[in-house]
């Protein structure tokens, strides 16, 4: 007798759209706005340049990022993030905070005006709280 199938966790559907290194290093560097493809190509040492392509097109159909031409012949392109991509970047600066807290060689996000490392928490609109990592087992997915 076959199993049902299993309906995709949250955190599946997201690995499905930029589940790989090279595609989360792509989004933090568009964080600080548009760039082209050797720039992009420059602030990765090591992509080869067929995969900085292959990710910059599935970005692109999964609407992380956009591209725009500034060169017609031969065509050029610029890349940018998506409203969904600057989303994105929020869930991928609590992955470094994460890294950060459990490493003494990386420094942590810090408050541009005060210097303080930033602290990331949950939040409930509806309950105005903050809700603490100890609640977790009582937060649920829809």
């Amino acid at each position: 007798m076959a199993l049902p199938p299993i309906d995709p966790t949250p955190l599946e559907i997201a690995l499905d759209r930029v589940g790989d290194r090279w595609s989360l290093l792509l989004v933090e560097a568009l964080l600080d706005g548009s760039r082209r493809f050797g720039e992009l190509g420059d602030r990765l040492p090591g992509i080869a340049p067929n995969i900085l392509t292959e990710r910059l097109r599935r970005l692109e159909r999964v609407g992380i990022v956009r591209s725009q031409p500034y060169q017609t012949r031969p065509q050029r392109l610029a890349y940018d993030l998506t409203a969904d991509g600057r989303d994105l970047a929020s869930a991928l600066r609590l992955l470094a905070d994460w890294a950060v807290r459990s490493s003494s060689d990386a420094e942590p996000l810090r408050h541009e005006l005060c210097g303080t490392p930033l602290e990331a928490h949950w939040y409930c609109r509806t309950c105005a709280e903050v809700v603490a990592d100890v609640d977790a087992p009582r937060t649920r997915t829809l």
